[in-house]
């Protein structure tokens, strides 16, 4: 019988340092499995590759571009990129920074991350994924060009100015 409470601790000790573990491994292969998707999704994108792209989004996924009009169904979205895909020209977009959100629950992730592309400079990435049978795939995908504070009220205008009159 164990009347200490030191070697009570010390008895349990392993067992708890051990869930710990395991918690912190599961919670980081994750972490590794949803940026592994994401820079999937740069990667096939410039080598052109639309099946292994694809493949990484949700069939009810929505990918929305930079423009306001750019609200997209995944099958509306593979319309738009089979085009450019078929040609072997896809987008590059290199990630230069990520961070990464899990839920508690452990099915549900969303993200943020900076890229940079040759023709519109630094650009973010938003989204979601959910985690399928299939692994982690991407639910949503947010594609913005970030304009500087100072710059807001002049683009603001500029995209106001293109709007047709009510």
């Amino acid at each position: 019988m164990l009347n200490n409470p030191t070697q009570t601790i010390m008895k349990y000790l392993p067992i708890f340092l051990l869930l710990l573990l395991s918690y912190t491994a599961h919670a980081q292969s994750d972490e590794q499995a949803i940026d592994e998707v994401l820079s999937g999704i740069h990667t096939y994108a410039s080598t052109a590759n639309f099946d292994a792209y694809f493949d990484l989004y949700t069939e009810e996924a929505i990918f929305m571009g930079t423009d306001a009009t750019e609200r997209w169904t995944i099958d509306e979205f593979k319309g738009y990129a089979r085009p450019a895909f078929d040609r072997g020209t896809g987008w590059t977009y290199v990630m230069t920074e990520r961070n990464i959100f899990i839920s508690e629950d452990g099915n549900t992730a969303w993200f943020d991350e900076l890229l940079e592309n040759d023709g519109f400079g630094q650009c973010r990435g938003t989204g979601a994924l959910v985690k399928t049978d299939g692994g982690w795939k991407v639910s949503q995908y947010n594609l913005t060009v970030p304009i500087p504070n100072d710059l807001l009220r002049k683009v603001a205008g500029m995209i106001g100015d293109l709007q047709p009159e009510n």
